[in-house]
Order: structure tokens, then C-alpha cells, then sequence
């Protein structure tokens, strides 16, 4: 029987990338989602491609003010799954080259949506005494990734975030885990290669294998293969305070 079905799950960055394939996986899974982000027209049309078992929400993550808007719209909702993908990628400079408006948009966003919408989200849980939190961090939170200070230094945030969590929620029944994706294959990353062969002076090809052979399988993982990981950390009722390494390998 899948234990996953008919529940309610919210996943903050879904009007695009990652978070728009984790959510068509869940739905797929029986379970009724509710896209989160900024832009409402992006999580409008991905909820219209996922059916009625999608709802569209509007909301910067990064906004107490908002953040207790819509918990308060979902109030009616059963939400025993939150999923915290919402996130920025930042500057891509070395540290002395970062602004400390560059910085703070990236922990806004990446770190305190995080916990907004965990502190928001949490007590209902708690009352019923279950439910999941997966907040999605990043190997380059745990691996130097040169001229990506803010962005390392907030994921390495969420994944302590997370771990500290996991012992406070547990009593209360409610799991949290972090997933840690590798490089992904995305628009994102193709603009990190660009970036990268502009700098060094070398092919957008060359900055890309330079890259992935740094993985122990040659290559960077799918969105697709993170969405089933994240199906697997919520399909296992006696794992929490894991921080899932999903990366292919990946190494310094």
C-alpha cells in the first residue's frame, strides 16, 4: 500500500526547476500538492499542467509577513508534508567582489524562508502528532565551490538547520531530513559553465566535463532522479536527521 498517497504537501520553489518536477512526482504518488513561489503566473501554469490534484499558491518565502498569510489560506489543509526547495543561486564572484545586499538576498531566501515556513508549518504537525520536512540544501554546502561563498554558506545553514530540527520535531512524531542534491542538470548549471569558460578563458564543454568528472559516475544527476529520492526519504517512517548526499559521487 502506498503510505504516501492522499496526503497534503507544500513545495516552496515550485513554479520551476527542481520543485516543479518534485511536485508532478508527488502527484504521481497520490499525494495533493501545493505549488509555492514567488511568480505567481509560473506556479499557476505548473499547477494547470498537474491537474486537480495541484493547487497554486503566491508567496516570497523570505517574508514573515507572508509566510503567516499562507499558512493562514491553508489552514484548512492537512499539510503533513513541507518541502523547502524555495532558493537562489547568488553571485557567482570571489568573496572580496560580494556585496552585503548579495549576500542577504541569498540567506533570505535560502535560509530564513527555511525557517519561516518550518516555524509556520510545524505546530499542526506537531498537534497531530506526525508528519515530514524535507528542506533541500546542496552538496556544495559540504565541498569547496570556488567564487559561491553565500550560496555554500547557506546551504551548510540549512543542513545544520535541519540536523538541530530533526531532534526537536521528533518527539512530536514529525521527521525532518535534508536532500542534498549534486550539480543537476539545468539551465542553472549551464549558466555556472558559462560563467566558468568565460573566466578561464576555455569552451563551455570543457568547463562542463572539468566539472562532472569530479563524479563518481562521470555526469551530473537528473531532476527526475531527485524527485524519486525525495519520494524514498518519505516513504522510509524511521528515517530523520539524515542528510541524503544525492550527487553521482561527487567529491572536491
Amino acid at each position: 500500500m502506498n503510505r504516501l498517497a492522499g496526503r497534503v504537501a507544500v513545495v516552496t520553489g515550485g513554479g520551476s526547476g527542481l520543485g516543479a518536477v518534485m511536485a508532478a512526482r508527488l502527484v504521481e504518488e497520490g499525494l495533493k500538492v501545493v505549488l509555492v513561489g514567488r511568480r505567481p503566473e509560473a506556479v499557476r501554469a505548473v499547477a494547470a499542467d498537474l491537474g486537480a490534484a495541484a493547487r497554486a499558491e503566491t508567496c516570497d518565502v523570505a517574508s514573515c509577513e507572508q509566510v503567516a498569510d499562507l499558512a493562514a489560506r491553508l489552514g484548512g489543509e492537512e499539510v503533513s508534508v513541507l518541502v523547502n526547495n524555495a532558493g537562489i543561486a547568488g553571485p557567482v564572484a570571489p568573496l572580496e567582489d560580494v556585496s552585503p545586499e548579495e549576500w542577504d538576498e541569498v540567506f533570505a531566501v535560502n535560509v530564513r524562508g527555511t525557517f519561516l515556513m518550518s516555524r509556520a508549518f510545524l505546530p499542526a504537525m506537531y498537534a497531530r502528532g506526525s508528519g515530514d520536512v524535507v528542506n533541500v540544501a546542496s552538496v556544495s554546502g559540504k565541498r569547496p565551490l570556488a567564487r559561491r561563498t553565500p550560496y555554500c554558506a547557506s546551504k551548510m545553514a540549512v543542513i545544520g538547520l535541519s540536523t538541530t530540527l530533526a531532534h526537536e520535531a521528533g518527539p512530536h512524531g514529525v521527521r525532518v531530513n535534508t536532500l542534498s542534491p549534486g550539480p543537476v542538470e539545468s539551465e542553472r548549471m549551464e549558466r555556472n559553465f558559462r560563467l566558468e569558460a568565460e573566466r578561464t578563458g576555455t569552451s563551455v564543454d570543457e568547463a562542463r566535463r572539468t566539472f562532472v568528472e569530479r563524479a563518481a559516475l562521470g555526469r551530473m544527476v537528473t531532476p527526475a532522479e531527485v524527485a524519486d529520492a525525495l519520494v524514498s526519504l518519505l516513504a522510509m517512517p524511521g528515517l530523520t536527521g539524515t542528510d541524503l548526499d544525492f550527487s553521482g559521487g561527487m567529491i572536491a
